[in-house]
């Protein structure tokens, strides 16, 4: 893992056309390890775009997506998950009518050893004992692992799923708007999953309008406005009425 301060996940001149439209326009921005970076913008600035090139769900039109200093061409969002940067849309993507544990191992199933595991046989007991563990390292508390996601709170659903990624991923971690809809209590359970993985060194994206969670959690923020990049500053610069102006264009940047 790159060490804290190093420039982890980057795209330099980045732009994404869907025929004559224009959806990114010569965008450049930047993740350290050990950093949470807030990505913010009114509709139609170009955040989802930006994501899904940086998630490898779209390739961009021109310009670079750096991965520790190397440039990658993402093919599918595949390719950039086993690289280590996972994604979490506002879609939490958790099936809930599966166990806490099943969910966080969804798609990367362990067997168990030996003949039961080439027959198929799942390792549920070792599969539920990491869960518990990589979520308690997270700072989540589930009452159960073995637990059905449909029992558990909108917030402690988002804190599963962001903690099945952070769990996962070894680099990058981008949250789209993943504080939308909850709660105040829930909401902070959240954000407290994002310092969790600050901490251990993962470069953190959180999209979100929700400006006061966007302040209180990131160390840096990148304002989008119609596809450009228009400010990139520490978050210290801002308080919520200058980034609402910086978002609006009501501010000078």
């Amino acid at each position: 893992m790159s060490e804290p301060g190093e420039i982890l996940y980057e795209v330099r001149n980045l732009s994404k056309r869907y025929g004559a439209v224009v959806a990114l326009d010569d965008v450049s921005m930047f993740v350290r390890a050990g950093e949470v970076v807030g990505l913010v913008g009114d509709n139609g600035a170009g955040k989802s775009t930006l994501v899904k090139c940086l998630s490898g769900a779209h390739q961009p039109s021109s310009g670079q997506v750096l991965l520790e200093g190397v440039e990658r061409h993402w093919h599918s969002p595949h390719d950039a998950i086993e690289a280590g940067v996972e994604t979490l849309y506002q879609d939490s993507g958790l099936a809930p009518h599966l166990s806490v544990s099943a969910n966080v191992f969804l798609g990367r199933e362990e067997l168990k050893p030996g003949i039961l595991g080439r027959m198929g046989f799942l390792a549920q007991k070792s599969m539920d004992t990491r869960a518990h563990e990589d979520l308690e390292r997270v700072g989540i508390a589930v009452p159960a692992s073995g637990r059905s996601v449909s029992q558990l709170s909108g917030g402690q659903r988002q804190a599963v799923a962001i903690g099945r990624a952070v769990a996962w991923a070894s680099k990058v971690i981008i949250l789209d708007e993943p504080t939308n809809h909850l709660g105040a209590r829930q909401a902070r359970e959240v954000l407290q999953v994002m310092r969790s993985a600050k901490q251990q060194g993962l470069g953190v994206i959180f999209i979100s309008h929700t400006l006061p969670h966007v302040l209180e959690v990131t160390d840096r923020v990148v304002v989008l406005r119609l596809g450009r990049v228009v400010r990139d500053a520490p978050t210290s610069e801002f308080d919520a009425e200058s980034l609402l102006g910086t978002i609006t264009g009501l501010n000078a940047t």
